[in-house]
């Protein structure tokens, strides 16, 4: 199952009550007081790490706390601190604030990146803390404070260096089979792709790329047609664009208008999206009906961007799509 959205409730741990209580020494008359402090409580943090693709992890338990501090004891005994909850989630997700009108309060875009969620609370002070020249043995202490509430929203945007855009049965999965290890499903039939799929590609020199299939785009996608923003937002991180065209046209469209089309949901999504570094892959140039269709297509192209004929199915022309795909991508870095 793929989550790519989801909310969650989460409570810092409540600190420890501080402690009120007296020496008791002999020789020692009237001893002091001596009552420790209650320890924090533990906080909830989130944590952005590599090898997850998905918030599932955090789909089947939504309310999350912090472990209470421990209370304050006599001779100047502190309580422990509370143990933090760390919520391991996949880099490229947007933390959001429901009661704060979804106002983002940590983007995790980078492995390793760790945002405080909710803060547990201070612990109470022990009766030593209120000795004063006219109180010399206090009998009062502090509870602890209680930990933050927060109710969140979390929004996964897949990382990757380029994304795949095309219609439905354009060839992007099996582009993407061709290209990586990933194994997305293929079939003969629109929207086999159900979720994004991220594949790595190293080259020689262990210079490595991460391509995106994002799922088939259609006609009105900005105003969530199809599957529309669901996955439109995955594109919004990538670095370079390949816009993957099926010059057959064997299902129909024209590819020309395949192009102005996807062009015109991404701009309509977010503006200047359109505008990022691309290339076009003119895909299933081995069948009959593409080379005709290729030649409308080029001399109907008015923007200053490179064609590549691949096959994606019998892998023609692959390795040159590959080295073309990180030299526009070093060009941005």
């Amino acid at each position: 199952m793929f989550i790519d959205k989801i909310t969650i409730k989460i409570k810092g741990g409540d600190g420890g009550n501080g402690c009120a209580s007296f020496r008791r020494e002999k020789y020692v008359p009237k001893g002091g007081p001596n009552g420790g402090d209650g320890g924090k409580g533990g906080d909830i943090v989130i944590e952005a790490v590599t090898g997850e693709q998905s918030l599932i992890g955090l789909y089947y338990k939504r309310h999350y706390s912090g472990e209470r501090g421990k209370h304050g004891q006599g001779n100047d005994k502190h309580g422990r601190s509370g143990k933090n909850v760390i919520l391991k989630v996949p880099a490229g997700t947007v933390v959001k604030d429901i009661e704060k009108e979804h106002e983002v309060v940590c983007d995790l875009d980078t492995p390793g990146k760790r945002f405080v969620a909710a803060h547990g609370g201070k612990g109470g002070k022990g009766n030593k803390h209120f000795v004063s020249s006219i109180n010399r043995t206090p009998k009062h202490c502090e509870e602890g404070r209680p930990g933050e509430e927060k109710h969140l929203e979390m929004e996964l945007k897949t990382i990757a260096d380029i994304g795949l855009v095309g219609y439905p049965n354009a060839g992007k999965s099996t582009l993407l089979g061709s290209l990586s290890a990933a194994a997305p499903k293929a079939a003969p039939y629109p929207f086999t792709t159900l979720q994004p799929t991220v594949g790595i590609v190293e080259f020689q020199d262990f210079f490595r790329i991460s391509i995106a299939d994002i799922p088939g785009l259609i006609e009105g996608a900005h105003n969530n047609v199809g599957l529309g923003h669901k996955f439109l937002k995955h594109i919004e991180r990538t670095k370079v664009l390949l816009y993957v065209i099926d010059m057959s046209g064997l299902d129909g469209r024209n590819p020309f208008d395949d192009y102005i089309s996807l062009k015109n949901e991404l701009e309509q999504y977010q503006a200047g999206l359109s505008d990022r570094p691309s290339l076009i892959a003119a895909n299933k140039i081995d069948l009959v009906q593409s080379s005709e269709n290729l030649k409308d297509f080029s001399e109907r192209l008015k923007d200053n961007i490179e064609i590549i004929k691949i096959s994606a199915i019998d892998s023609t022309n692959l390795n040159m799509l590959l080295n073309r795909l990180r030299k526009k991508l070093e060009s941005v870095l």
